[in-house]
């Protein structure tokens, strides 16, 4: 019965949503406004690395301080999440787009205007609600207007919407401050988000009621892999935290590299994640997503030993970067291709953003343990403790994918 249900809500979502798709936006309109929407709800964190030196040197704020808006940021999203999927169940994928990126608008004009550490931080603060928005508003956007078939490959590219953020702020924003100043670059910024709120509102179909029998705040089914998922994203996000927030350091410190050379690992990773996002949501098929972020843990585990082993041999922190980016990254993708293939109707918000709370969570936790160690030189330690990370998130990824096909053997057989 459940089965039957979710093929019958994929349905209608496949129909009412390729009517929408026709009167309002085409397949690759969609796709880039998603892509935009992801880019956008954690472009503030990203210009805050990138014009980190800028921040330091002209409005006071501390090494120690601009390290804590990663914390307050990715924190204050995690807290917000399970709310944020009710309200987008409830809301509808279109109003809360156009919510998310105009309070990304917001926030980063916030940061742009900011007199001190006191109201950028309130800033970041207000920037989370973007984050928890994110995966919610766009994973129901997805199940409304894209049919089933393309949904894994909708997904991984709007997933890597994450990966061109970090590019457009590291890259023509970082530029920008160059000649605008940073507070230019950042109303850039909040400009280009007000502008996509708008296109949002413009392109995207009206909400659909929610379906019926299947009210916002019903509980899940049992069995069912969010608390799994939630848990796997909790580990797998600690050490790409990790990984993301120290690599460069590591190059620097432990190999000998110049600045802008290590900060070339960073980029490597995020072009390598956006390759494996795409590639890996297009071939998370039903029958075989479920055995996906187990395979990807144990490749991201192979990606940390690499990273250790660099120590010793230093251009393997090439391969080491590439890797993290092939499997670690897109783990986020394909548990978020799960949530589509196995929310009941009316919860894929509510489903997406459990999944997403814990993701942002061990991004929250992640690199302040890994601090610990870079403080005193241990980046051996470090990158075993990432592997150990990447291990346990494997592990319950594991457990799920074999209880899974226990049951779904059980159901088969009745």
């Amino acid at each position: 019965m459940k089965s039957a249900g979710r093929t019958a809500a994929t349905g209608t979502a496949g129909k009412s949503g390729t009517a929408g798709e026709s009167a309002h936006t085409g397949p690759r309109g969609l796709t880039a406004l998603l892509t935009t929407a992801m880019a956008f709800s954690m472009m503030q964190l990203f210009l805050l690395g990138a014009l980190g030196p800028r921040l330091v040197d002209g409005l006071g704020v501390s090494e120690t301080l601009l390290g804590l808006t990663t914390t307050v940021g990715f924190g204050t999203a995690a807290i917000l999440s399970p709310a944020g999927g009710r309200v987008v169940d409830r809301v509808g994928p279109r109003r809360a787009l156009v919510a998310l990126l105009a309070v990304s608008g917001v926030a980063l004009a916030l940061i742009g205007a900011a007199p001190g550490p006191a109201l950028l931080l309130a800033a970041v603060a207000l920037g989370g609600l973007p984050q928890a928005l994110a995966n919610p508003a766009t994973n129901k956007a997805i199940l409304a207007a894209v049919p089933a078939p393309r949904r894994g490959a909708v997904t991984g590219a709007k997933q890597s919407g994450v990966q061109l953020g970090a590019f457009a702020a590291g890259l023509p924003l970082a530029a920008a401050a160059g000649l605008l100043g940073w507070r230019g670059a950042v109303w850039v910024a909040a400009a280009a988000a007000f502008g996509a709120a708008l296109w949002a509102r413009r392109a995207l179909p009206a909400d659909p009621p929610p379906p019926a029998g299947a009210a916002p705040g019903a509980p899940a089914p049992p069995g069912g892999p969010v608390p799994w998922l939630a848990a796997f994203s909790l580990f797998l996000g600690a050490g790409i935290a990790s990984v993301n927030t120290y690599v460069a350091l590591f190059g620097v410190q432990r190999l000998g590299m110049g600045p802008a050379v290590a900060g070339a690992l960073v980029a490597v990773l995020g072009l390598a994640g956006i390759a494996g996002r795409v590639g890996w949501s297009r071939a998370a098929t039903p029958d075989r997503a479920p055995w996906f972020p187990a395979l990807l843990a144990a490749g991201a585990v192979g990606a940390a030993l690499l990273l250790a082993a660099a120590l010793r041999v230093g251009p393997l922190v090439w391969v080491a970067a590439v890797a993290v980016g092939v499997f670690a990254v897109s783990g986020n993708a394909v548990s978020m291709v799960l949530v589509m293939q196995r929310s009941a109707p009316g919860r894929a918000g509510q489903d997406s953003a459990l999944v997403a709370a814990g993701f942002f969570a061990g991004f929250a936790v992640g690199p302040p343990l890994f601090g610990l160690l870079a403080e005193r030189g241990r980046y051996g330690a470090g990158w075993a403790l990432v592997a150990a990370e990447f291990a346990v998130a494997g592990a319950v990824a594991l457990l799920w994918a074999v209880g899974d096909r226990r049951t779904r053997r059980r159901g088969a057989r009745t």
